[in-house]
């Protein structure tokens, strides 16, 4: 390829590096502003000194990380009113990848709570400097999302339909409205775009320094130039941070080292598995344009060019996120303060190629300098947040993704709130520490999967795709067997479990690359394998799962499930109960099944995904009793599910023991005293501000349309009230099934209750990519409704008979 530019330098002077840097908003090092912060007093080194200020002997909180996100979360636990924090920074304030940050601040992320936090980090980036008067570099820019196919088109509408849920602005355009928002962009391969006008960037030093400033002037102590060595426990507890320059006693603890989180984690008594990596990271500078580009010019995501662009300087800063990234730091400990790495142009050439492609103007601009830095990932693109699983008082946040500016004022708000009250006032789920097991703190599995997750940041990921690094690494015994018989697989907390069998004669490789919004390949498989399990029999493999034993001398174990469960656990011997771990506020842990095996003997299951989160549930409220004991036993046992109207007959010809009713008995519950029924009963009194529906659509394609998945809006007589959380269609219906929550307007900005009239009495639609489709809202099963389905059916077949 051609390309006209003008290279400045391929090797820059080292006396140019500090004023590029500075010229970015900045800080080299050795030259970072002394004297500067509003509460010299709390900082160690606020100004170079000969005599550091001594740390103090015990805090309540040490927080690890003098970042962006260690800042964040220091400051918003002042917010809330702790006391006796102490930030330490092993380098300079703010000298690891925030340095380097790219500072966009952008709402378009892939799950509604990373939206959130980004909605989140954007208003507080525009108000701290006026809470801090330190200047921040905020510029309202706005952003343009763009899109070279009708895929990615899709994508971009199903987020907008998103963010309209949450009340940020946004609008999804033409290419011609695109050339009115920027000049320099070509829009001859556009098809859309999704404009957001609230989008941002900032100067990331300068953020970070207000928030320093800030958590300072609420009384945090801030330490650079100090090392944490060892994060000392106690049965279980965190007691102490050992440093370079003494001991800390304290009461929490909280990683934020951001690129050596990993190896943080590592240093404790009892090993923390903080499950990232670090990746190269380019980005480069131009020098001004002959016509400058003005700082309130939109930044431009290209996902199907892989880059990203924004005004610099009246020049452009333009990164992104390659095919084939190259991960760094895979061994030994990492440098104390992040330089800029080692300049690559032949690996950064595909990027600067679609960088031209989509602004030819820039071929005849000047390149000042590559900017290499590290950026941390996470195996599955989203960060780690939460108390770590079997360390009480240890907590993470880290592991950014290249979104750690968007991310951190809203997460470490969070964080602050999880350590607060015990929850944070989102929905975080997605982002839990505990989602993750040992097996995928590996640095083999997380050097391969970071390879794949970077470029998967732009790719179009459409509904229920799959990893294909780190697979393999827990299969059932039955793994070969049902490989051979056209097993499709998918991963599940590591483990691989079948999504479906390929027929004989069936396209393998056309059917695994099938990538669609609509109907997708496999819906006549799935479909077969439905009708034989409700006509005849079938067997699935359900190993995944995860399996405790608990036991006990006396009571202890029974004592523990009563107080943990919603429901009864006091059942004969061999009895099963379907059943919730709730907390105290009523909300679902976890949910299982629990077998009485013997009397102090129960068979815990749970879900696959949920094996590290049901483990430390458990053993947080586990009594310090030599006599009870919690084993995990997932790998123990084969599971096999028997299911369908043969399935007794079946079992009948496999077991001496006889199949009917009567050794089988329903499954029974009586009110008790557990943890979190408190609240329920005041949830019966009141009622509840939002409920679970169920909703079958109408009027909508199977063929042609495009299908529902999760986070949908709901509409109730054409207002909003709720999101889908997951979608599936039904053969038996032969209609989609949406399920999700709905609210009703409050009342005088107080939550109103949802009563079953609120739910029977409204007219419903689901907004699928901005199309709504009409919906039948339902509160419990819909036995009704296939009873008018049978009904439906026999009437077309009668109408047919008699047309005949």
């Amino acid at each position: 390829m051609h390309c006209s530019c003008v290279w400045s330098s391929r090797t820059l002077s080292p006396a140019l590096l500090p004023r590029l840097l500075s010229h970015a908003g900045c800080w080299a090092p050795g030259t970072r502003p002394r004297g500067i912060w509003s509460s010299p007093r709390s900082l160690a080194s606020a100004v170079e000194t000969t005599q550091p200020i001594p740390l103090p002997s015990q805090a309540r909180v040490v927080i690890c990380g003098g970042g962006i996100v260690g800042t964040s979360v220091a400051y918003h636990l002042a917010k809330l009113g702790w006391t006796e924090i102490v930030l330490l920074e092993q380098g300079r304030l703010g000298a690891g990848t925030t340095r380097l940050c790219a500072g966009i601040v952008s709402v378009a992320k892939p799950i509604s709570i990373e939206c959130k936090m980004a909605d989140y980090s954007n208003s507080l980036y525009e108000h701290l400097e006026e809470e801090t008067g330190v200047k921040t570099g905020y510029v309202k820019t706005g952003s343009l999302c763009l899109a070279q196919n009708q895929d990615r088109f899709l994508s971009l509408k199903r987020l907008a339909s998103r963010l309209n849920v949450m009340g940020i602005p946004c609008n999804v355009i033409k290419p011609k409205e695109v050339s009115k928002l920027h000049p320099l962009v070509n829009i001859h391969d556009l098809v859309g775009a999704l404009h957001l006008p609230g989008d941002a960037v900032v100067s990331p030093p300068d953020v970070n320094h207000a928030l320093a400033t800030a958590a300072a002037a609420h009384g945090v102590q801030i330490h650079e130039r100090t090392t944490v060595n060892h994060v000392m426990m106690e049965k279980g507890h965190v007691t102490a941070v050992e440093t370079d320059r003494g001991a800390i006693e304290c009461e929490y603890f909280v990683n934020c080292a951001g690129q050596w989180a990993y190896e943080l984690g590592q240093a404790s008594e009892t090993k923390v598995s903080v499950p990232l990596h670090g990746c190269e990271h380019f980005y480069l500078l131009s020098k001004p344009l002959a016509e400058p580009l003005q700082p309130r010019t939109p930044v431009v995501i290209d996902m199907d060019g892989r880059i990203y662009v924004r005004a610099w300087q009246g020049g452009v800063l333009s990164g992104g996120f390659e095919k084939n990234p190259k991960p760094i730091f895979t061994e030994g400990r990492n440098q104390l303060e992040i330089q800029n790495m080692q300049e690559d142009w032949d690996h950064f050439e595909p990027m600067l190629s679609a960088l031209l492609r989509r602004m030819p103007e820039l071929e005849v601009c000047e390149i000042q300098q590559l900017v290499n830095c590290p950026e941390s990932f996470t195996p599955d693109m989203r960060c780690l947040m939460g108390e770590t699983p079997g360390v009480h008082g240890y907590f993470v946040l880290a592991g950014m993704n290249a979104s750690g500016l968007a991310f951190a004022g809203g997460a470490g708000k969070y964080l602050a709130e999880w350590m607060t009250y015990g929850y944070p006032t989102a929905n975080v789920w997605p982002l839990d520490i505990k989602r993750f097991g040992n097996l995928q703190s590996s640095r083999t599995f997380l050097r391969h999967r970071v390879m794949e997750v970077m470029p998967l940041l732009y790719n179009l990921k459409v509904p229920r795709w799959d990893f294909q690094t780190g697979r393999q690494l827990r299969t059932s015994p039955l793994y070969d067997r049902l490989d051979t018989q056209g097993a499709r697989w998918m991963e599940k907390h590591g483990f691989e479990r079948a999504k479906y069998f390929i027929p004989a004669g069936k396209d393998l490789l056309s059917l695994d690359a099938s990538k669609t919004f609509y109907k997708p390949d496999w819906f006549d498989i799935v479909g077969s394998e439905v009708k034989c399990c409700k006509e005849a029999v079938c067997v699935i493999d359900m190993s995944s799962f995860t399996k405790f034993e608990l036991t006990s001398t006396d009571d202890q174990a029974l004592e523990l499930l009563q107080h943990l469960c919603a429901n009864d656990l006091d059942v004969p011997v061999g009895h099963i109960v379907h059943t919730g771990m709730l907390n105290e506020r009523g909300g679902y842990e976890n949910d299982c099944s629990v077998v009485r095996v013997k009397k102090n003997s129960f068979f815990i299951i749970s879900p696959t995904d949920q094996q590290v989160h049901c483990w430390s549930w458990l053993k947080k409220h586990m009594p310090d009793d030599p006599q009870l004991h919690l084993e995990d036993v997932s790998w123990k046992y084969t599971a096999l599910n028997l299911i369908g109207p043969r399935a007794m007959d079946v079992l009948g010809e496999l077991s001496y023991v006889s199949m009917t009713p009567e050794h089988f008995p329903s499954l029974f519950c009586k009110d008790i005293d557990f943890l979190g029924r408190a609240s329920l009963l005041q949830q019966r009194q009141e009622g509840v501000s939002r409920r679970f529906i169920m909703l079958v659509l109408e009027d909508h394609d199977t063929e042609l349309d495009l299908w529902p998945w999760w986070g949908e809006p709901i509409y109730r007589n054409g207002e909003l009230c709720g999101t889908t959380t997951s979608s599936a269609y039904s053969y038996t219906l032969e209609r989609h099934v949406c399920l999700g929550f709905v609210s009703p307007p409050s009342l005088d900005g107080s939550p109103a209750a949802v009563t079953p009239d609120f739910i029977n009495r409204g007219d419903y639609e689901v907004d699928i990519a901005g199309q709504r489709y009409p919906a039948k809202a339902k509160l419990y099963p819909f036995s009704s409704l296939f009873a008018q389905q049978r009904r439906r059916k026999d009437e077309m077949e009668l109408s047919n008979f008699q047309g005949k």
